[in-house]
């Protein structure tokens, strides 16, 4: 995936590439993004390096689970993670119909934030998960006290539907459409191509 994501000013955020995660080459990275205290929704705050290897190592192990690294400019930047809810993360906990794709997806903490970045993120996302003729709806799980991802979701279309109680939070159970999606794409994320 190659993208040029743009923030809702119109201004150019970079370039933004996905590539697939190397569990043990990346590990010490994540775990600097998975201990800091902007990622604590992640839920790995007292993790050690160790736990992030291993916990990755298991991801790429998973046919129904894949792990990337997002490179912004060819930096690394963000994570994404894309599931198959039928079996990883939803399992018994909502009717899933075909085509769901769950997703989740984390930013890097950084000194020097770029206005529209995180959005720039969460729309190349989705459109990677789009790419794929197959994806119908894309299936998120957020912490119902995380009202920062919300409101990110419903802009990019994401619609909630209620509020689920998984083994390690309480979840808002939230779907995007292709339909959706394009909708919420309007002139402030036009901007994102292949």
């Amino acid at each position: 995936m190659s993208r040029t994501g743009t923030a809702g000013t119109g201004d150019t955020v970079g370039t933004l590439t996905l590539r697939p995660l190397d569990p043990l080459k990346d590990a010490g990275l994540l775990h600097s993004w998975v201990t800091h205290p902007k990622a604590a929704y992640w839920m790995m705050q007292d993790a050690k390096p160790e736990d992030v290897e291993r916990e990755y190592m298991a991801v790429a192990a998973s046919e129904h689970h894949h792990a990337y690294l997002g490179l912004h400019d060819g930096r690394p930047a963000f994570l994404m993670e894309k599931y198959d809810p039928r079996y990883i993360e939803l399992a018994g906990l909502y009717e899933p119909e075909p085509g769901d794709v769950g997703m989740h997806f984390l930013v890097a903490p950084t000194d020097r934030p770029v206005h529209g970045f995180t959005r720039a993120v969460i729309t190349a996302v989705m459109e990677e998960l789009f790419a794929d003729p197959g994806t119908r709806r894309v299936v998120v799980e957020p912490d119902v006290t995380n009202t920062a991802v919300h409101a990110l979701n419903e802009a990019v279309g994401f619609v909630p539907e209620r509020e689920i109680e998984k083994p390690e939070k309480r979840a808002l159970l939230s779907f995007c459409t292709r339909e959706h999606f394009s909708q919420k794409r309007g002139p402030a994320t036009r901007g994102v191509s292949a």
